[in-house]
């Protein structure tokens, strides 16, 4: 397996490949395939890119429904959460039993959200969320809307968040491995964060890839 227009041996790519599904940094796996830095950077960055197109234009998501925003990034001092000083903020949709879909937001306001939500979300499903206002706009919507106050329980039978915090925590651990991403490609990580959970197995994760580079060669 090549990607398209690229001096590496099927070899080559191949190895990257595999460190990349592995989670192995783009630097390490240089090293480790034998090539220079910035091919193995720039390979993974293609990867990434590929991975992005591919997600962002699958499935629609019905049934029951988990909607949250969280915030990615930055180490200052001071306030956390919600608003934080030098975070990036995403929205994250997430089916029970099913994917998850994570998009980089500019704010967390209801104008931005619920429109991310009608495009992805079937009509007349089930969506929980928190008590955060930006939701309330859901109450008036065509779908079913349920919330949890996690200021005194984090679920109640049916009614939780806990798939896509769940996702979050997944996501900033394989991130903090980098010590560090550039902002203007953190959009390409998440996305990347996202195909790791919802193509589940090293071997899944894998053949998935080789068939959008299939796919992206041939474009």
């Amino acid at each position: 397996m090549r990607l398209k227009f690229s001096k590496l041996s099927h070899y080559q790519s191949n190895r990257l490949l595999e460190h990349f599904v592995a989670g192995v940094p783009a630097r390490t796996a240089a090293d480790l395939v034998g090539i220079n830095r910035r091919t193995g950077i720039h390979f993974y960055h293609r990867v990434r890119t590929i991975i992005a197109r591919q997600i962002e234009d699958e499935w629609a998501f019905s049934g029951a429904i988990e909607v949250d925003e969280s915030y990615f990034g930055g180490r200052r001092k001071g306030k956390r959460g919600r608003g934080a000083a030098g975070k990036v903020p995403v929205f994250g949709i997430l089916q029970r039993g099913g994917k998850v879909y994570t998009k980089v937001i500019a704010d967390a306001k209801a104008k931005t959200l619920l429109p991310i939500i009608r495009d992805r979300v079937v009509p007349d499903s089930i969506v929980y969320t928190d008590y955060y206002r930006s939701y309330n706009a859901l109450d008036v919507s065509e779908f079913k809307h349920y919330r949890i106050n996690h200021s005194k329980l984090f679920a109640d039978t049916h009614n939780h968040i806990n798939g896509i915090e769940n996702f979050w925590n997944q996501a900033k651990r394989h991130l903090r491995k980098y010590n560090g991403i550039p902002k203007h490609h953190f959009p390409l990580f998440l996305k990347e964060c996202a195909w790791r959970f919802n193509y589940g197995s090293p071997k899944q994760l894998r053949n998935t890839l080789r068939h959008w580079v299939t796919l992206a060669n041939q474009s």
